[in-house]
């Protein structure tokens, strides 16, 4: 039989609950009291009137009473076999043996005996001829009564006490009231050989350079002795860092699929605690673990939750919970011995944060950046997303690769995602090209506002904005060119221009001067049309105080300022009030930031004025249609006269090898050559002269 089908079969049968306990008790007393019964035939209810009516017939043969409360009546044995009116009563309810009794019963009431006596007296012939009525007292005991008034308090006390130790205990696993001894357990999840992790790094597109270095913490998990019989000693951390949504905790899932040795998991938010110490005590229990399930590895998703640097919060006064638990994982990591084989990997966003203790070499060895995918690794990952979904075999995805450039694996998971959602909302059978489309624009815009109401005069305007935009960034060399413009409103925006930015590793400050300058290029238009200006540029100005502030700042590309930064790349700054310059330095930084943009506005104007007709021709286009494409920029302004970046590679690869150089054997001068002193037309005059020894030899 194999595992699967045995983990089926043990799966059928349901896990121990407590309540069962109760259930099992309150039968039990359920049993005690019925068979602590003395009466198990069958009984009807009566009265004291019907009573008197047997008794006028003689069918009674006594009657007990029971705590003076209730009044059980017998049936002569003979009167119950032989009567119509008994058949009833004659048979018990579990089987054919004779009632023994009692068969009737009802309330005493107040003074029943003297009720009875009363009827003899206004009744002698019933007296004279059956006699006086077997009248039994008794006192029996309720133990059900008595039970349950012990019980209950004593039950209401436990089931308080099971229920604050659940909420103390953060409901994790062990059953009520165990969680406040298991407070400073690991809550770590664990993955081990049998456990179905389905992640591989199948499933994990791009990022081989993270993969070869995670890989290898794999391989020398299951193979350590291959290094270690060399020297080496076995790496303690691995750090994965990067922008959200890259796939670092994709990677770390892929290493529980790959890995065929205990995988701890936890986010790091699980070793914080109301209580004091429970975050150092979880991290003792996590690698006490981890140690003896050796080889192992553990991973600690956002890490930066405890691992942020100690001192950072000096403000809140007293001791800090996070520190004492940051300060006992330095000691577990620096703590355990190369040859206990336990791996620590963390992931995060946030590395800058991080306390330099915890990112030394000893403890987290290698750090691992895992950034946005370029076009190919974009390439990759659209083909992992492309799987389950239904498609067109026509999909380009080298084209899609394109049209989504600074995303993330989260992004283009969405992306795919959001397609599926629109094909479906069509009423398609499939998932085609202007669906994903239609999802990029759905990701980056937001969800199209057809109902907005917008004047004739507002969307003139947006119309010129937008194609101050499209003009501006066709004319330059360095800006982005334009794939689509439109000015149906989405999310919050009026009007929307979409680019294709070229992913350049490098920018120069020409790059940047033209990129700003198209940004301001919808102002300019407003200004150089409509003579005046209006809100609709917001995030133009933003996002163009943005970089040149970064230019003035950051990456010293202002002659004024100079080769200078102010950026602290350790993210101290955070933490000061005051400015890493002067006050007479940051007047003149905003001087630099105010000249730079309004050149480039000033420039933006220039370019229009110049190409005023094709301006008006392309908001005209765009007020017709809504929607234009680079098709409708080339048929107006003609091709651009810059190739991007991948154009010139394609460009460069298509030119032919150049030819090596044939090496060809150094001529000789011969004394037969030499006429009169002169050089004879077939040599040269760099040519050597060799002596009449050497040309003998030759």
């Amino acid at each position: 039989m194999s595992k699967k089908e045995t983990k089926k079969k043990q799966g059928r049968f349901p896990k121990f609950n407590i309540s069962w306990i109760y259930l099992a008790v309150f039968a039990g007393l359920l049993a005690l009291q019925f068979v602590s019964s003395n009466y198990s035939g069958q009984t009807v209810e009566s009265d004291f009137s019907e009573l008197t009516d047997k008794l006028a017939k003689g069918h009674v043969s006594k009657v007990q009473v029971i705590n003076r409360g209730q009044v059980y009546v017998f049936i002569n044995p003979d009167t119950l076999s032989k009567k119509d009116e008994y058949k009833n009563l004659a048979k018990t309810s579990f089987g054919d043996s004779p009632n023994p009794g009692p068969h009737f019963k009802f309330t005493a009431g107040d003074n029943f005996e003297e009720k009875i006596w009363r009827y003899y007296d206004e009744n002698p012939r019933v007296k004279e001829r059956f006699g006086e009525l077997n009248i039994q007292h008794k006192i029996e005991k309720n133990y059900w009564t008595e039970i349950l008034s012990w019980l209950v308090p004593f039950a209401l006390i436990a089931f308080f006490w099971f229920f604050m130790m659940k909420r103390m205990g953060g409901g994790s696993g062990g059953g009520p009231g165990s969680q406040i001894f298991n407070i400073g357990k690991s809550k770590a999840q664990i993955f081990d050989a049998d456990a179905e992790v389905r992640v591989t790094f199948k499933n994990v597109a791009g990022m081989e350079g993270a993969k070869e270095e995670v890989l290898e913490v794999v391989d020398f998990l299951r193979n350590p002795k291959k290094y270690t019989d060399l020297g080496g000693k076995i790496p303690k951390g691995v750090l994965l860092s990067g922008p959200p949504g890259t796939g670092k905790t994709l990677l770390a899932k892929a290493v529980a699929g790959e890995a065929k040795v205990p995988f701890f998991s936890l986010s790091g938010s699980d070793f914080v605690e109301m209580f004091v110490g429970v975050g150092a005590s979880r991290v003792r229990d996590l690698f006490k673990q981890a140690k003896e399930k050796s080889p192992s590895i553990i991973f600690i998703d956002e890490i930066d939750a405890i691992g942020r640097a100690r001192g950072k919060s000096a403000m809140n006064g007293g001791n800090d919970e996070r520190e004492n638990t940051l300060n006992q994982l330095l000691t577990e990591m620096d703590g355990f011995g190369t040859d206990e084989h336990v791996i620590v990997m963390g992931a995060t966003n946030r590395a800058d944060v991080l306390d330099r203790a915890l990112m030394r070499a000893g403890r987290f060895d290698r750090i691992v950046y895992v950034d946005l995918p370029e076009f190919t690794e974009r390439k990759e990952i659209f083909e992992v997303h492309l799987k389950p979904l239904k498609h067109s075999g026509k999909l380009d995805v080298e084209f899609l690769a394109r049209q989504t450039p600074g995303f993330s694996g989260a992004d283009i998971a969405n992306v795919c995602n959001e397609a599926a959602l629109v094909a479906a909302r069509k009423n398609k059978k499939k998932v085609e090209k202007q669906d994903f489309l239609d999802a990029v624009d759905r990701i980056i815009g937001g969800m199209e506002k057809k109902s907005k109401i917008i004047t004739s005069e507002e969307k003139k305007i947006i119309a010129y904005h937008e194609a101050g935009h499209a003009t501006v960034s066709w004319l330059l060399e360095h800006a982005s060119p334009l794939v689509k413009v439109t000015i149906v409103p989405r999310g919050r925006s009026l009007g929307a221009a979409w680019y294709l930015p070229e992913e350049r590793q490098l920018n120069s400050t020409n790059q940047l001067l033209d990129e700003m300058c198209a940004t301001m290029g919808g102002r300019a238009a407003e200004q150089v049309v409509f003579k005046e200006i209006t809100t609709g540029a917001l995030s133009d100005l933003e996002k163009v105080t943005k970089q040149a502030r970064a230019m003035v700042s950051v990456y010293g590309l202002n002659n004024v300022i100079g080769n200078v930064t102010y950026y602290d790349s350790t993210g101290q700054n955070e933490y000061q009030f005051d400015k890493p310059y002067s006050e007479k330095t940051a007047q003149i930084i905003d001087q630099e930031i105010s000249k730079l943009i309004e050149f480039q506005y000033e420039r933006a104007k220039n370019l229009l004025r110049e190409n005023r007709d094709k301006l008006d021709l392309l908001a005209k286009d765009l007020l017709a249609k809504e929607v234009i494409f680079k098709e409708n920029l080339e048929s107006i302004f003609g091709k651009r006269k810059w190739l991007t970046s991948e154009e010139k590679i394609q460009a460069s690869l298509k030119l032919e090898p150049k030819k090596e150089p044939v090496l060809k054997k150094e001529p000789v001068l011969k004394k037969e050559n030499i006429k009169d002193g002169a050089v004879d037309k077939e040599s040269d005059q760099n040519l050597k002269v060799i002596p009449d020894e050497q040309q003998e030899n030759d």
